[in-house]
């Protein structure tokens, strides 16, 4: 019985240590376009990994007011490594694929659990204008 209880604890202990901890994050905002609100934009938070793809948190879209409120997880060795992009057609004509914005979320925002503990808005953002970094996805 004794043997059988520290197999069971060795191979809890292996599993813990080979998934890492979860964190968890929370974004809430207002996307507008052209002063108009963004409804239905697509927003996805990624845990940004170096040598892997990137994972996926959570992902949403804007309501009929542009606002979004989002709460992902992720287990990581090490801190994860948030970041929001932003996927729209906001003073984009007819070019093919999206606008895509990211925007990385500061480290006091990461919570240890399934549950942020604190909350990241970046308040009312404006679509319209150029982004630093901006990019196109046609994959999103």
């Amino acid at each position: 019985m004794m043997k059988t209880l520290l197999i069971v604890s060795c191979c809890f202990v292996s599993l813990t240590l080979a998934i890492g901890r979860t964190q968890s994050v929370g974004v809430r905002g207002q996307l507008i376009c052209e002063d108009k609100p963004a409804a239905g934009v697509k927003i996805k938070i990624y845990d940004e990994d170096k040598l892997s793809p990137d994972e996926l948190m959570v992902a949403g879209k804007t309501d009929s007011s542009g606002k979004f409120d989002l709460k992902g997880s992720a287990d990581e060795f090490t801190s994860i490594e948030p970041k929001i992009n932003i996927y729209h057609d906001c003073d984009d004509g007819i070019k093919p694929c999206q606008r895509k914005i990211t925007i990385y979320i500061p480290s006091q925002y990461i919570s240890s659990g399934k549950e942020p503990k604190k909350i990241f808005d970046f308040g009312t953002l404006q679509l319209a204008g150029k982004f630093s970094g901006e990019t196109r996805d046609c994959l999103n």
